[in-house]
C-alpha cells in the first residue's frame, strides 16, 4: 500500500538556501500586522488594546531570504501578554530564532486616559499615539517610547499685537525617550501638556471651554517654545538618558504647518 505523492520527500527549504549576489539587507521581515496587547496603566493596573506591530532582522548577503512564518509565531506564542517586559523578551526571541545580528519591533497602539473636564469635573477618555520601538544588537537591547500628544498652542505675536483675541490651533508633540528605568506612559504625555498653551479634553460642559479658552490665551507659545519647554523637563529627568521632542502646530491662518525639533543624547545608560 503506498502513501501520498511525495509523502516521504523533504520539503525544500528555499529561504536558507545560497544568495550568490552578496548584498546584505538591513532589514526584512512583515509589516502592519495587528495583534491584542496589554500594558501597564497607572490608574487602572493595566489596559487591553489592539497594537500594529513591524518586526525586521538584518539577512547576511549569503541567505536567499528569511523565514517570514517566525515573526508570526514569535507573535502568537505571547498570546496577550505583550507589555514592556515581554516585549524585550520577543526582540531576543527573534533574534536566536531568525538567527539574525541584529533586530527590530515597532508596536504602535492607541493608549487612552480618562481625563476630568478642568472646572465641571465631568470625566471622558482621551487617546494617545504610543509605539514602543526596540532594536537588538549583537545581543544589547534597546527600547524607546514614542507618544503623540495633541495640545492646543496661542500664538503669543497674534496676542499682542491684536486688541481682540488672539489665533490658536491644535499641535501634535511628539516625544521619544530612552531611558535607565522604568516610566509610565502618562508620565511622558503630562509632561508635553503641562507645557502646552492647554491640554485637550475628550468632553468639555460650558464652564470648561471658557477655562481651557482662557487658559491659552494666559500661555501662548510659539512652536520653539514648546520644544524647548518639553526639553526642559526631559533634562531634568534623570531617567530619560535621551530623547527627541517634536512639534508640529497646524496652523489657524495659514496653508501650512509651523514645525520645531530637539535631539538630545544625554549620555546615559541604555534602557
Amino acid at each position: 500500500m503506498t502513501g501520498q505523492p511525495g509523502a516521504n520527500c523533504e520539503i525544500a527549504d528555499v529561504q536558507s538556501s545560497e544568495d550568490k549576489r552578496r548584498i546584505a539587507i538591513n532589514k526584512v521581515g512583515i509589516k502592519d500586522i495587528r495583534h491584542p496587547v496589554r500594558v501597564q496603566d497607572r490608574s487602572d493596573g493595566e489596559q487591553h488594546t489592539v497594537a500594529t506591530f513591524n518586526m525586521y532582522v538584518n539577512l547576511p548577503h549569503n541567505f536567499k531570504g528569511t523565514h517570514m512564518s517566525r515573526f508570526v509565531e514569535i507573535l502568537n506564542s505571547h498570546e496577550k501578554e505583550i507589555g514592556v517586559e515581554s516585549f524585550k523578551e520577543m526582540l531576543a526571541e527573534m533574534a536566536v530564532r531568525l538567527e539574525a545580528d541584529s533586530g527590530h519591533i515597532e508596536m504602535n497602539f492607541p493608549y487612552f486616559i480618562n481625563k476630568t473636564a478642568p472646572v465641571s469635573g465631568v470625566r471622558s477618555l482621551m487617546d494617545y499615539d504610543v509605539t514602543l520601538i526596540g532594536e537588538i544588537h549583537r545581543g544589547e537591547p534597546i527600547l524607546d517610547i514614542r507618544a503623540v500628544v495633541p495640545v492646543t498652542s496661542l500664538c503669543p505675536c497674534s496676542r499682542k499685537i491684536s486688541e481682540r483675541g488672539a489665533h490658536n490651533q491644535r499641535s501634535h508633540v511628539t516625544v521619544q525617550v530612552r531611558t535607565r528605568g522604568f516610566i509610565w506612559i502618562e508620565e511622558i504625555i503630562e509632561m508635553v501638556e503641562q507645557e502646552a498653551s492647554c491640554e485637550l479634553y475628550g468632553l468639555l460642559k460650558r464652564p470648561d471651554e471658557k477655562h481651557v479658552t482662557e487658559r491659552a490665551y494666559d500661555n501662548p507659545k510659539f512652536v520653539e517654545d514648546m520644544v524647548r519647554d518639553v526639553a526642559g523637563r526631559l533634562n531634568a529627568d534623570e531617567r530619560i538618558t535621551a530623547y527627541t521632542v517634536e512639534s508640529e502646530n497646524f496652523e489657524s491662518i495659514h496653508n501650512h504647518s509651523a514645525y520645531a525639533l530637539i535631539e538630545r543624547d544625554k549620555g546615559g545608560v541604555r534602557g
